[in-house]
């Protein structure tokens, strides 16, 4: 599954990276580039804009009709039968390159030194140089996807 989100879905595309779904996200993008992103690139776009979404018929084009992130991720998660544990917190939140694995011991002044002599497992973005690790955010935004999809029915 391949998305992209449109100016007013930027906390859902977040969010459905938070899943470890390719979600673009291009803040400033005006429709017809959004569109014919999505047509080059096979994305489906998101969006809030029923215009948009009605002038775009033959396109891969999801209107979303919820107004709330958690009402929005549930409707996508339902819509397109997105396994919210396929692979969780595998991308990175910024750009949405997926993250590899980090040696511990190269990671110098990247971190914290508390976190680096709290936590073993590390990850970075390739692209935008971002590190992450298991910390307590993770944990909440865990607890926070298992209160919202199974709303979605899954």
């Amino acid at each position: 599954m391949r998305l992209v989100a449109d100016a007013m879905l930027g906390r859902l595309a977040k969010w459905l990276r938070v899943l470890g779904y390719d979600t673009l996200y291009l803040r400033h993008a005006c429709d017809g580039d959004l569109l014919e992103l999505a047509r080059r690139e096979q994305r489906t776009l998101l969006t809030r804009d029923l215009r948009l979404a009605r002038s775009a018929a033959e396109d891969a084009v999801y209107h979303v009709r919820a107004e709330r992130l958690e009402a929005q991720l549930a409707e996508i998660v339902a819509a397109f039968r997105l396994d919210p544990e396929a692979d969780p917190l595998s991308r990175c939140l910024e750009c949405n390159h997926l993250l590899t694995a980090l040696e511990r011991d190269k990671l110098g002044g990247s971190v914290p030194p508390h976190i680096l002599a709290s936590h073993r497992e590390f990850s970075g973005c390739p692209a935008c140089g971002r590190v992450y690790w298991e910390g307590s955010h993770a944990g909440r935004m865990r607890n926070r996807l298992r209160a919202i999809t199974p709303r979605a029915g899954v």
